[in-house]
């Protein structure tokens, strides 16, 4: 008889250890899972800001493209009327009779 008390003394103390190691590995999960929520709400924010960050460097491209391409024209144009301004000083000077 004392042995079968012994035993399921010995029976109900794994049973309550492992009750102990069961509450810690639910505490531990719960843990997890709050961590997890914390993280998809951090990575949902980081998504929003990436989106965010893309619209604003479509807009910052074609504004560079645009003042790239008012840059040429204006380039252009300077280019035109020097070009215009030595022609006509050439032929002003070149011309027999106009000195």
């Amino acid at each position: 008889m004392e042995n079968g008390k012994s035993r399921l003394q010995q029976v109900q103390g794994d049973v309550e250890e492992v009750k102990v190691i069961m509450m810690d590995n639910l505490n531990k999960a719960d843990e997890r899972n709050g961590k997890l929520v914390e993280l998809e709400d951090r990575a949902d924010v980081l998504l929003e800001k990436s989106k965010a960050f893309e619209k604003t460097c479509v807009k910052v491209k074609q504004k560079k493209r645009w003042e790239n391409k008012k840059m040429k024209f204006v380039f252009i144009a300077i280019g035109v009327v020097v070009a215009v301004v030595i022609i006509g000083l050439i032929i002003y000077f070149n011309v027999p009779g106009t000195q």
